[in-house]
């Protein structure tokens, strides 16, 4: 099994400034919550990295253009972002829907939100 993390963003350099300009100027109208926990304005936050690289699952990380195109032939326009999903054998099932994400307040509770979800499988 392997999780994978789609953020609400598109992928590339002025994207990626353009983020962060919006998440300074205008925070609370920022539509990727998924950032927000994981990222800093400018870099991914240290407690996130640590969490990665000490857990025993396979994490993949994508931003919405990425993921659709590579996924296109399962993605059919059913998921909203951002979302983490859960890929065994090749299904893709929802690990943790865009509704539950926006509802996370702080990445300790991410974190502690995924390990639960982990714990289950």
């Amino acid at each position: 099994m392997r999780l994978i993390f789609v953020y609400n963003a598109d992928s590339g350099k002025r994207k990626a400034y353009l983020d962060s300009l919006h998440k300074i100027i205008s925070p609370s109208t920022y539509t990727c919550s998924l950032c927000e926990l994981t990222y800093g304005v400018f870099s991914e936050k240290k407690k996130w990295t640590l969490f990665r690289k000490q857990e025993d699952i396979e994490m993949d990380f994508y931003h919405k253009d990425e993921f659709v195109k590579k996924f296109r032939s399962k993605w059919l326009p059913k998921y909203t972002f951002p979302i983490v999903l859960s890929e065994n054998g090749g299904e893709l099932e929802i690990f943790l829907s865009s509704e539950k994400l926006n509802k996370i307040e702080t990445l300790e509770a991410l974190i502690e939100t995924v390990k639960k979800g982990l714990s289950s499988y």
